[in-house]
């Protein structure tokens, strides 16, 4: 079962719009998680590791925020997958990613707000792998 939650959707929506904008306007950088995580760890650069290692803590230290001050209940949150198929399907994201040069939000939110014709491709082959998956898991298996 899932819940509908269209306020918490857009206002979710709404600031990472606002942090990607905030991340080009600032520095000039695409918020691209798998290149930022990528380059965090490949950078010999040290301004730009350290950015990009403050971006990519405050990716859960965001969650914990919001957990801590009382906005969001995760406790009812449930994870069935396995930990090997969880890091099968890290591993396959990864690579995905690698060779599509770039993941769901440099292509679906960074990419489609420039206009680029390689993201519009990437973001529907996204949603239509996803789309054909959940029917394959809910409706065949």
């Amino acid at each position: 079962m899932t819940n509908f939650a269209p306020v918490s959707g857009l206002v979710g929506g709404a600031l990472v719009g606002l942090s990607a904008v905030i991340l080009m306007l600032t520095i000039g950088r695409i918020a691209g998680v798998s290149g930022i995580v990528l380059n965090a760890m490949t950078s010999s650069d040290a301004a730009g590791r350290s950015w990009r290692l403050a971006f990519v803590l405050g990716l859960p230290l965001g969650a914990l925020l919001v957990t801590a001050v009382g906005l969001k209940d995760w406790s009812s949150i449930s994870f069935p997958a396995t930990m090997p198929t969880t890091v099968i399907a890290g591993f396959i994201v990864g690579v995905g990613s690698t060779f599509g040069l770039g993941c769901t939000s440099g292509h679906g939110i960074c990419g489609l707000a420039r206009f680029s014709m390689r993201s519009v491709a990437a973001t529907v082959t996204f949603i239509a792998t996803a789309a054909a998956t959940v029917f394959v898991i809910r409706h065949m298996i």
